[in-house]
């Protein structure tokens, strides 16, 4: 899907500063959304107390995850696709619809451009599937708590094969596009190729603030919620 943010490949991988989430020093509050406790317990023992992230619940099925999250907040929800009640995209817009919701990334065995897509216009800001290497999961939940969008390479080929046949979409999200001003189209289409708000102030000649007024404009206007579902719109066009 272009340049919109994927987990690096073999290698190192810091793991990144969450800037604009939350405050420096205070651990990536994390709760964990999966009908397989073995995965779960995985992920605890991966995640808990590791790179500055703390589990702080979790939820077999999706229809618990609002009461979990009233009883627990968090920064970031990892979110299962299949589950036997309530699905991920059903969750993650659950999710999403609350007040000051947590990012939502979805991790799962499954990556077809149809549960990819749901899920990231459900409101998810990222992808990932559950046979990447840890260093990178935990790479994924900071930038996610940070604001910035995050799709496994794998993931982001499929969608972006995915868009690349869709005339109708483009068509749609050229009309929306039309819609912001000059400045503004500039910031989405940088959104679409999964620039920071420090990468987007250096290529146009902007401040961080005065980006993330724009960024909160388009996606205003848009009626979107993040930045991932920007990206989305912007492949659709055609523009990144």
């Amino acid at each position: 899907m272009g340049r919109v943010t994927t987990t690096p490949g073999p290698g190192p991988l810091p793991v990144p500063s969450p800037a604009d989430g939350p405050a420096s020093g205070t651990p990536v509050r994390i709760v964990l959304v999966d009908d397989d406790a073995l995965v779960r317990a995985g992920l605890r023992l991966m995640l808990d107390g590791a790179h500055g992230m703390r589990v702080v619940a979790e939820a077999a099925d999706g229809a618990d995850v609002p009461a979990v999250l009233d009883a627990h907040p968090a920064d970031v929800v990892l979110m299962d696709l299949r589950m036997p009640g309530v699905d991920g995209i059903a969750a993650t817009r659950r999710v999403r619809a609350r007040p000051s919701p947590p990012a939502v990334v979805v991790l799962t065995t499954f990556d077809t451009a149809e549960e990819v897509g749901g899920a990231l216009r459900a409101g998810a800001a990222g992808y990932l599937l559950k046979d990447m290497p840890p260093a990178r999961i935990a790479a994924a939940v900071h930038a996610a708590a940070a604001g910035e969008p995050v799709l496994a390479p794998d993931v982001a080929r499929r969608l972006m094969a995915a868009v690349a046949g869709s005339d109708g979409s483009r068509d749609r999200a050229r009309a929306a596009l039309d819609a912001l001003t000059a400045r503004e189209r500039d910031v989405a289409v940088e959104l679409g190729h999964g620039a920071s708000n420090a990468d987007i102030a250096a290529r146009l000649y902007l401040s961080v603030p005065t980006v993330k007024a724009h960024v909160s404009s388009v996606l205003d206007k848009l009626g979107l919620e993040n930045r991932t579902q920007v990206a989305l719109l912007v492949h659709d066009a055609g523009e990144a």
